[in-house]
């Protein structure tokens, strides 16, 4: 695997996306606890989830469309939370 750096982004959008990211491994963690039986905490995680997911990959397709990151086939972008530098991660 690879990890090319392919851009930056403000501290500003790192802080956003940076939110997301734990927003999302919270709900991953709680999704692992939750059971179907509490109807009313399992609904409105499931909403949570999908809310976040869609934010999350709203968050990426925005800012690769302002920067015109560089992609590849196979391959992902991640960003390095300390430096705001994105990374082009192929396998």
């Amino acid at each position: 695997m690879t990890k090319k750096p392919v851009g930056q982004v403000t501290p500003e959008e790192r802080t956003e996306i940076q939110t997301l990211f734990e927003r999302r491994n919270g709900l991953n963690e709680l999704a692992k606890i939750v059971t179907a039986d509490n109807t009313e905490l399992y609904e409105k995680l499931v909403k949570d989830m999908g809310e976040t997911g869609t934010k999350f990959q709203a968050w990426w397709d925005r800012m690769a469309q302002k920067y015109q990151w560089e992609s590849a086939e196979g391959g992902n972008w991640e960003i390095n939370f300390d430096t705001c530098e994105i990374l082009l991660v192929v396998p």
